[in-house]
């Protein structure tokens, strides 16, 4: 694939640049292939943080998926709808969706290997078939590719913000008004590697939420996204002082406490010790299928121990 770089385009990195026309690519795959030398830019390989300048000619060759060595694994799938070309599950928390950071086993990856005879390989080797992501701790609805163009069509959805992805989040505190749109740059954390946060020189990030409910010291969101930042919906209510209920990364636990009345404190103490994790669910999924260009929807209620909190309050 060869492109030419538009005056409107000039002074944006490379990476970010090929992750914009290629979306059915992630950055991180993109990154990879510049490494080894897949990617040219004028006959000669850059670097990934080259900014690239009106005129250049950059040329990306994508070599063809080799066989994985993430091994299968029987592990039950919560799986909503399935064809030839894709397939919806609802995840449930504690799950990594791909093998990462040493983690090998128990990944979604490797319930998907078990179940299918054949997932898409455009996102590389130890992602086949993923399309978007959910962090390990957030349970809800994904969409899944096991063709090569189903991945592209829901891949292009993604980058034209066609695809809507709503969520349930229990929160700390509340608002006032009964819904609002938050809109805050959201890049790497610059002190802990781990984390995500607001950030001027981090990428464009929109978060729309919706309150359902107010209970005491604690309300439930209905949020939807505009963007697919890492951790977008957690970094950005943090940043309104708004943390997920439960959330060990983002200020949503202990460290809360003492900031709500007295009366419910002791509440919230019994509440926190039964939650292990960021109480965030992906809900809703709406889609346009890839292929057969039908319209697709689905709902997944909130997992057992999300409920039973919301139960409690």
């Amino acid at each position: 694939m060869k492109l030419k770089i538009l005056p409107n385009h000039e002074g944006v990195r490379l990476d970010r640049y090929l992750a914009d026309q290629r979306p059915d690519l992630s950055r991180s795959r993109i990154q990879k292939l510049i490494a080894e030398g897949a990617v040219c830019v004028n006959g000669k390989t850059p670097r990934a943080s080259y900014r690239v300048v009106a005129g250049d000619s950059v040329a990306i060759e994508v070599p063809p998926p080799i066989e994985s060595a993430i091994d299968p694994e029987d592990i039950p799938l919560d799986i909503f709808f399935e064809d030839d070309h894709l397939l919806v599950l609802d995840k449930p928390a504690g799950v990594i969706v791909h093998p990462a950071g040493g983690v090998t086993s128990g990944t979604l990856v490797n319930a998907l290997l078990s179940h299918c005879t054949h997932l898409s390989g455009i996102n590389g080797v130890l992602r086949p078939g993923i399309v978007h992501r959910l962090d390990k701790d957030t349970s809800g609805l994904m969409v899944v590719a096991k063709s090569d163009e189903g991945h592209r069509g829901l891949a292009a959805q993604l980058a034209a913000r066609t695809m809507a992805r709503h969520y349930l989040a229990l929160i700390w505190g509340g608002f006032e008004a009964d819904e609002g749109r938050v809109e805050a740059p959201v890049g790497r954390h610059p002190k802990n590697r781990k984390q995500m946060a607001v950030s001027p020189n981090g990428r464009f990030a929109a978060t729309r939420w919706r309150v359902r409910a107010r209970r005491d010291f604690l309300s439930l969101l209905s949020l939807a996204l505009e963007t697919g930042r890492t951790h977008q919906i957690r970094v950005h209510l943090a940043h309104l002082n708004r943390p997920v209920f439960g959330d060990p990364l983002y200020g949503g636990r202990e460290e809360r406490l003492n900031g709500i009345a007295p009366l419910f404190r002791q509440r919230a103490t019994r509440l926190l010790a039964q939650t292990n994790r960021q109480m965030l669910h992906a809900t809703q999924l709406r889609f346009v299928h890839p292929v057969k260009k039908k319209e697709m929807a689905f709902e997944a209620p909130p997992p057992e121990d999300m409920q039973s909190v919301l139960d409690m309050l």
